[in-house]
């Protein structure tokens, strides 16, 4: 039965399921966070910002994992 429900996505079985979300659903997630919070953050220096967003669209799954570990850290904090 659960063969017969993925027959849409190309007759793929659950081991080939849980590899693509594992290689691909997961590292674009982790480079959509980092690039909307980069793009969404304020920072001291427009050059810092920048400098994270070649990372981030040049090495996209070590950079958004690089970004979101230090980069978010030297965001400028607004206090409400």
């Amino acid at each position: 039965m659960l063969e017969t429900t993925l027959l849409f996505i190309g007759g793929i079985g659950p081991i080939e399921v849980v590899l693509l979300l594992l290689f691909a659903v997961v590292p674009f997630t982790l480079w959509l966070w980092a690039i909307i919070d980069l793009l969404l953050g304020n920072f001291s220096e427009n050059t810092t910002k920048l400098i994270w967003l070649v990372v981030v669209a040049f090495i996209p799954f070590l950079g958004a994992i690089l970004y979101l570990l230090i980069g978010r850290r030297q965001k400028v904090r607004t206090i409400n």
